[in-house]
């Protein structure tokens, strides 16, 4: 089978599987024996409906059930098959993406790029296997919901989009997990497990030729899609106005989440915002940890910048004290927002910000597995040029910038305001009065 090389970049190598259309990354580095085989499919919870939510998920946890040649019956289970190899293996779902990945030492490449393609279209969708996968994902869900904060973010996300599918969580809604019927998951299947919609990366110890061999051999056989990949065209409407709720849930601390509304990975201001994550929230001298936790209002805090391959959320969340009003900290959170729209942060501040962020790419970049990871998530939301390019890109944005982008997108009618209230903490519930929102609205001004 032909390859066509599309381009080489600092040491990574794009390849067009031409009998298909399969993607193919290649980044060799000989620093240990091992090996990372990774397929990432565009496709994940943005591509789900009400009825189905979950789906890409609930298919994670069935193309690990078996193919005709990996299955437990024959007892090459694929679990068991790579545990023998010494593998170390996985699959996860995020909105943009699905992906399947194994790490193993460099002469076993062969039996991970088998196993990928065998289960790209061979897979067993049964309905024995979907029965007893929906109650462990079940059971994944009701332990995600016994999680006041994070019960708390799927709602704010549930309330910042109204149309747009991040609308809903991952993991779906439990109604869709517990009833969606095997047919519907194998034409789930059956539209998106493609090699045309896929990212093959192998990155570690190999010989280039070598793997393309290996791909051509095994991934080059498989058809391309019948049918176009069907794109996913709802784009949500721009907010008018803030979203304001409350969770009253079993839990011992309330929590206030606030999110504001951002653009897409792609966009030029997708760095400076994860620069302004950094300053708000890394660190015993962040910003928001010395408004929050060193003044006893928060026991601890965070901010995210959440970008995807659509518009996304900026987050900040802050667990209270007991006794600490959500109003008093909802309002020392618009505080800080308000000093950095007034004031540029510092060189020094700016600089630190920096200094972390590439410290902790470094980190990131320690194995062929941690990198695998990074180029995936960089490939599905922007290309995969940007894992390259990100620290460039980093350095080289400015105090303005980052005072720009916080006038620019934390507004009040972008944020959707969150809080878990718990259901022990009666004294709570007037803190969400007409009173307390003009305090909000007084504080913000």
């Amino acid at each position: 089978m032909a390859f066509t090389k599309v381009t080489s970049y600092e040491g990574i190598t794009e390849y067009t599987l031409d009998s298909n259309g399969l993607k193919v990354l290649l980044m060799p580095q000989t620093t240990a024996p091992v090996v990372t085989f990774m397929v990432v499919y565009r496709v994940g919870s943005r591509n789900e409906a009400v009825g189905h939510t979950g789906s890409t998920h609930l298919l994670e946890h069935m193309l690990f059930k078996g193919t005709p040649s990996y299955n437990k019956r024959n007892g090459q289970q694929i679990a068991a098959v790579l545990q023998r190899q010494g593998a170390a293996f996985n699959a996860d779902t995020w909105y943009d993406r699905t992906r399947y990945f194994e790490m193993l030492p460099s002469d076993q490449l062969e039996l991970a790029i088998h196993l990928e393609a065998d289960r790209m279209r061979n897979s067993f969708i049964a309905d024995e296997d979907r029965q007893s996968e929906m109650t462990v994902v079940r059971n994944e869900l009701e332990r995600g919901e016994n999680e006041p904060s994070r019960i708390l973010d799927e709602r704010v996300w549930s309330a910042a989009f109204r149309e747009h599918p991040y609308h809903h969580p991952t993991i779906g809604w439990r109604t869709d997990v517990e009833g969606v019927p095997t047919e519907r998951l194998k034409e789930f299947y059956d539209v998106y497990y493609h090699p045309n919609n896929a990212v093959a990366l192998v990155v570690g110890d190999f010989e280039e030729t070598r793997a393309l061999d290996l791909i051509s051999k095994h991934f080059g056989p498989l058809p391309s899609s019948p049918h176009p990949i069907p794109p996913m065209y709802t784009v949500e409407p721009p907010q008018e106005g803030e979203n304001r709720f409350v969770l009253r849930r079993a839990g011992q601390l309330g929590i206030v989440e606030i999110a504001w509304r951002i653009p897409e990975a792609r966009h030029a201001d997708t760095t400076a915002l994860a620069l302004l994550d950094t300053i708000l929230s890394a660190g015993v001298t962040s910003r928001l940890y010395q408004a929050l936790v060193e003044t006893q209002l928060a026991l601890d805090e965070g901010a995210n910048a959440a970008s995807f391959l659509d518009p996304g959320l900026f987050t900040i969340e802050a667990t209270l004290n007991p006794g600490v009003e959500h109003a008093t900290v909802e309002n020392a959170i618009y505080a800080e927002v308000e000093k950095l729209k007034a004031q540029p942060v510092t060189d020094s501040e700016l600089a630190k910000a920096k200094n972390m962020i590439l410290t902790q790419m470094i980190y990131q970049r320690d194995s062929c597995m941690s990198i695998a990871r990074s180029l995936s998530e960089a490939e599905v939301v922007v290309g995969w040029r940007h894992y390259v390019d990100f620290p460039q890109l980093v350095t080289a944005f400015t105090p303005a910038d980052i005072q720009r982008v916080v006038q620019a997108y934390f507004t009040e009618d972008t944020r959707t305001v969150g809080w878990f209230i718990p259901k022990e903490e009666t004294a709570f519930e007037e803190e969400f009065s007409l009173e307390a929102e003009a305090e909000v609205e007084l504080a913000a001004a």
